[in-house]
């Protein structure tokens, strides 16, 4: 992670709402691009300094750190 920009992790998001957590990761990092993925969905393993995977669960509330990768 040491080749990513700015903030990369956002432990106080865990609990919101995912749009919300969504529009403050954008703010806070504008190199990133945040995306709401439910748990338990299949994704990519690659790691990228520009993406923010935000972990809801059924509800659409954070459910995990979100963190680049």
């Amino acid at each position: 992670m040491d080749q990513c920009t700015g903030k990369n992790s956002w432990p106080e998001l865990l609990g919101v709402k995912g749009e919300t957590a969504v529009t403050t990761i954008e703010c806070e990092n504008p190199a990133v691009k945040a995306v709401i993925v439910k748990v338990g969905s299949m994704v990519t393993a690659d790691f990228r300094c520009d993406r923010v995977r935000v972990w809801v669960d059924k509800a659409g509330i954070v459910a995990q750190i979100p963190s680049i990768g």
